[in-house]
């Protein structure tokens, strides 16, 4: 007979009660760790998912993602003239809040060259890629856009014709696909009511200078109007067997730009916009993995320390040491166990239901588990030093 089983029959409703307890604190710990990844992978996955071979952006500036960078566009095509390269794209990536089906949402908008160019969905899940110079985006479907939707962005409006799981942004939230053109547009371009009040304003200021007729000011004001045609970056692809590393040196060197491979875009990411994000989660995780192991710890101590009476009865009646080493560890061993099982399916069904993604890895699980499984042995020693202490006459009332 299992005394370890028998005795947690005995006492069912107090073992399942705590199983389900320290079960729901194992499916925060495991949440807190899917979350962390969580965040590197939705961080990084635009950079991976586009991943040419190099990133050149604005001198000293370490975007397009982690800070602003703005180049004119037709600097790609003196990356195009760099020895080794292949083809230089121009790319556009910018965060706005529109009405989508009447509700605000927040996403960002990436623009790319639809005719050959780099930095386009690589998955359409539904539809098809862009096709046309204007008016058509392939959307992420977690913005809750359908085909043949309109969207209203700036000026024009545009149609859903393909849907993508590819990639979110750095901040979790989903990408829209335009046209380089169209993405210039929706963020440069200003309304019409704006661009009156804007031509009006400086032909205001041109016609106070003396030296200017109404004639010549009205001239100028084309040439003064904002600049559309901005990028953000250039994405290379290099030549077979050509080093990525050279390449960057000869783009620094004679034009004056800062080039970066994928896995340097990444780490740029990591190091700057989502540092203080993940070392508060990080924090997070260690805090909720050592209340765990505190509160199990505990609760396998009580348990032993409840049993000191039966133990001594055991003892009186010559049950030997290993027998009663078996009943501590055995149950500390079902209670960790059953608990972390518990936590571990609760949140593997309900971790889709999260507003950001949650990213369970077996490695996680695994030490995860181990840890507790350690914290439970050794609650079972601390509380099997005292019941192996334990005099047979406390079973007779001494």
């Amino acid at each position: 007979m299992d005394l370890a089983v028998q005795d947690l029959k005995h006492h069912k409703g107090r073992f399942i009660a705590t199983v389900v307890g320290v079960g729901l604190l194992f499916g925060i710990v495991l949440a807190m760790n899917g979350i962390y990844r969580g965040v590197i992978y939705e961080g990084t996955a635009l950079i991976k998912v586009t991943d040419p071979d190099l990133w050149v952006v604005q001198r000293y500036r370490g975007g397009p993602f982690n800070e602003e960078s703005s180049l004119p566009e037709f600097f790609h095509y003196s990356v195009q003239s760099v020895p080794g390269v292949e083809k230089a794209s121009p790319f556009i990536f910018y965060t706005v809040e529109r009405m989508v089906d009447g509700e605000n949402r927040h996403f960002s908008i990436v623009g790319y060259d639809v005719f050959g160019g780099l930095g386009g969905p690589k998955n359409i899940v539904a539809g098809r890629p862009i096709e046309q110079a204007h008016y058509e985006m392939v959307a992420n479907v977690k913005l809750g856009a359908h085909l043949g939707d309109r969207i209203r962005l700036g000026l024009h409006t545009y149609t859903v014709v393909g849907l993508t799981n590819d990639a979110v942004d750095p901040d979790g939230d989903p990408i829209v696909y335009l046209s380089l053109h169209d993405a210039q547009e929706v963020l440069y371009q200003p309304d019409n009511e704006e661009v009156r009040n804007e031509r009006e304003r400086l032909l205001r200021t041109l016609s106070a200078q003396s030296w200017l007729t109404p004639g010549k000011a009205q001239k100028l004001l084309g040439p003064l109007q904002p600049d559309t045609h901005i990028i953000n970056a250039v994405l290379v692809r290099l030549k077979p067997g050509v080093s990525r590393g050279q390449t960057a040196h000869l783009i620094e060197k004679w034009l004056y730009l800062n080039a970066y491979t994928t896995k340097e875009e990444v780490g740029l990411v990591l190091k700057g916009r989502l540092t203080n994000m993940l070392h508060q989660l990080l924090l997070f995780r260690m805090l909720l993995l050592t209340i765990s192991v505190v509160i199990i710890s505990l609760v396998i101590y009580m348990f032993t320390t409840e049993k000191i009476r039966s133990i001594a009865v055991m003892k009186l009646i010559g049950a030997p040491d290993r027998q009663i080493v078996r009943l501590v560890m055995e149950q500390s061993l079902l209670l960790t166990v059953s608990a972390f099982l518990f936590g571990l399916v609760l949140i593997s069904n309900t971790y889709s239901k999260f507003p950001r993604r949650i990213l369970l890895l077996p490695r996680d699980d695994a030490i995860t588990f181990a840890v507790a499984v350690a914290a439970g042995i050794l609650a079972s020693i601390l509380g099997l030093r005292r019941a192996l202490k334990t005099q047979p006459a406390i079973a007779l009332g001494g």
